[in-house]
């Protein structure tokens, strides 16, 4: 489950070209993707934004990013040229305030196909990422999109997980 060195880029045609990659031969399988990215909020305005219950003069902020992340992912294909386009069948983000102004923001994505899931995760979580700045910042500028990393994925030939989240997630 450790990253494996590829050998050629996928991308890449036999002359050096950018290409779509060819998944017609692949099998269809269950292809799961999780991605996360951290936000990173000032003392004072992740208290203030816990103070109104999660909402600025724009409305509702993570209610907001929920549905920007889902939409975000299931138009990844329109953003990243190679992504191919899917019809998602799950999509759910969650996110979290946890203590000293990091907010948690992590998207899961499914779909049965012949090719995975990873960009959309990742589409998913940093979308709603942008969109909690972009309610937060009237507050301050001074915030942070860290952290937007793969956390793990199924289907296909390799199973990745990160080993510090499966840690994370074997103690809690």
């Amino acid at each position: 489950m450790a990253s494996r060195t590829p050998t050629a880029l996928s991308h890449l045609d036999s002359r050096n070209r950018p290409t779509m990659v060819d998944v017609g031969a692949k099998e269809v399988t269950r292809r799961e993707a999780l991605a996360e990215a951290a936000v990173l909020l000032p003392r004072e305005v992740a208290s203030a934004l816990r103070h109104s219950g999660h909402r600025t003069k724009k409305g509702p902020v993570f209610d907001t990013a929920i549905i920007a992340g889902v939409m975000a992912a299931k138009r990844t294909h329109e953003l990243i040229p190679f992504c191919h386009p899917l019809g998602l069948e799950h999509c759910s983000v969650e996110i979290e305030q946890r203590r000293g102004g990091e907010i948690r923001v992590r998207c899961r994505v499914s779909v049965q196909h012949r090719t995975g899931v990873e960009m959309e995760a990742l589409t998913g979580a940093t979308v709603a990422a942008l969109t909690i700045y972009d309610m937060c910042k009237a507050l301050s500028h001074d915030i942070e999109i860290t952290g937007v990393r793969l956390l793990e994925k199924s289907g296909g030939k390799h199973v990745y997980r990160r080993a510090a989240h499966r840690k994370t997630a074997q103690e809690g």
